[in-house]
């Protein structure tokens, strides 16, 4: 850049700084792939917090509403913005636009995530911690992080934003930031005090004390020679190659997490009507899925029968704290050796929520579905593939849990149910050309077919919202 200006925000007020910035926003932040009111136009915008990182990039938590909308709650996003006279042609994907009025009149707004000078002072401040405004810098004391490391983005990403330092390190930026500490720091610096080796450990992460306390990042190891697991599952359909031998030693690495959780974090305790309260809050979601979502109408009363063999179920199910969103893109493997990532867990539901004690059938559920839907993401369908991973998946975690999640049929069947009513809801809000998929399995599920200990069951189609993100 030939000019660089400096907004400085102890010169100028939130609302100030506004001024030059919500029309720019109100265009650019719905077609970010993490935004998450796709579909709905930005009505009401406020900052939060600005912070000046640099004389050319500030950090701002922006409030967002939609008046199309106007019983939810608005979302907070965590923005980086670049400011400057112009931008070099190798940063024109970063472009926002040029405000035109406001203190940042005439000038260039920028993603600054993109642009390397504002992801190297990231990694800086992680590196030496310390505060910046309502930022507060945080690090592992035994971990010495190595300055001058190379930026990249990570371009697989949805939710959030993550970027790669010199394939050593991965900083995951969340863009829809909650009150609260994030699962994806808690619960991966809980196993490792735990030793847990199949979780990468937190070596810094950085939050916000305003408006409320949040997370807003993390920085782990990155492992540059693995491969995500919907990655290897695609490659084997399309060579025609089994996965069952993968798909056991997955299952043994999914127990081995769950084990360490339940050690990590005080189990929940079993209450009474456990049960009945869960299976209450699906048909909840079934309902209200189904006046969204028309296609489903003609097979809720087959999908609530699902729930209803769930309430009926003696209540006290064990609980604990679970990844909550396990599918293929949430493990890779290194060698011969599986690795789980991302345990934020759904990010469009309130992080109280996704920290609560949940049985862990819902984690297996989740990488059932996984392998029915790659396979189906292949021509033929193969429901043979889908079914030896199936079962191959559960052997080899019952193998390590010392017990089969195939024992508790309903309790199964209940969370395929659920999870595929989400996945129906998200598919025809944001690719309404893949709903058939989520549908068929759907139309499968709603004629009750439950899943039995090492016999046949019919495969189920799962939904990737977020390939390693």
């Amino acid at each position: 850049m030939r000019k660089v200006v400096s907004p400085r925000p102890s010169g100028h007020t939130p609302a100030h700084l506004l001024t030059s910035l919500a029309d720019l926003l109100r265009t650019w932040l719905p077609e970010q792939r993490w935004f998450a009111g796709k579909g709905r136009r930005v009505t009401e915008l406020s900052l939060l917090s600005v912070t000046e990182l640099h004389p050319t990039c500030l950090h701002l938590l922006v409030r967002t509403g939609q008046t199309s909308s106007p019983s939810q709650p608005g979302d907070c996003y965590q923005l980086f913005l670049g400011v400057g006279d112009e931008l070099p042609p190798r940063l024109a994907h970063a472009r926002i636009g040029r405000a035109s009025r406001g203190p940042l009149a005439g000038l260039t707004v920028y993603d600054a995530l993109q642009e390397p000078r504002s992801a190297d002072l990231l990694l800086e401040r992680l590196r030496t911690a310390g505060t910046a405004g309502p930022l507060r810098f945080e690090r592992d004391a035994k971990v010495s992080v190595p300055a001058g490391l190379t930026p990249r983005l990570l371009g697989a990403e949805q939710s959030n934003t993550s970027l790669v330092y010199g394939d050593a390190y991965v900083l995951k930026v969340f863009r829809r930031v909650q009150p609260g500490v994030n699962p994806d720091l808690e619960v991966p610096w809980a196993l490792a005090r735990q030793g847990c080796t199949r979780v990468p450990a937190p070596v810094a992460w950085f939050r916000t004390s305003q408006p409320q306390v949040a997370t807003l990042g993390v920085l782990q190891p990155f492992l540059p020679d693995a491969a995500d697991g919907w990655t290897l599952a695609l490659e084997a359909l399309t060579a025609g190659r089994d996965f069952a031998d993968e798909a056991h030693e997955l299952g043994r690495a999914t127990a081995e997490v769950h084990l360490a959780l339940a050690v990590a974090f005080a189990p929940g305790a079993p209450t009474g009507h456990g049960s009945r309260r869960l299976a209450a809050a699906m048909i909840e979601r079934l309902d209200a899925t189904s006046r969204s979502v028309p296609e489903l109408l003609p097979y809720a009363a087959g999908l609530r029968g699902a729930f209803d063999e769930l309430a009926a179920l003696d209540s006290g199910r064990p609980v604990q704290r679970i990844h909550g969103d396990l599918h293929l893109g949430q493990v890779l493997r290194a060698g011969e050796r599986w690795f789980v990532i991302d345990f934020e867990g759904e990010p469009a539901r309130p992080i109280a929520e996704r920290r609560r004690p949940q049985s862990p059938v819902r984690d297996v559920a989740g990488m059932l579905r996984s392998f029915d839907y790659a396979a189906r993401s292949r021509h033929p369908w193969r429901p043979e593939w889908a079914l030896r991973c199936r079962d191959a998946y559960c052997a080899g975690y019952a193998v390590q849990a010392r017990w089969d999640p195939r024992a508790q049929p309903e309790l199964l069947r209940a969370y395929e149910t659920d999870r595929a009513v989400y996945e129906a809801l998200y598919e025809a809000r944001h690719r309404p050309d893949r709903l058939p998929v989520p549908m068929a399995a759907i139309a499968r599920l709603a004629e009750h077919h439950p899943v039995q200990s090492g016999g046949p069951h019919t495969p189920v189609p799962s939904f990737h919202s977020a390939q390693g993100g």
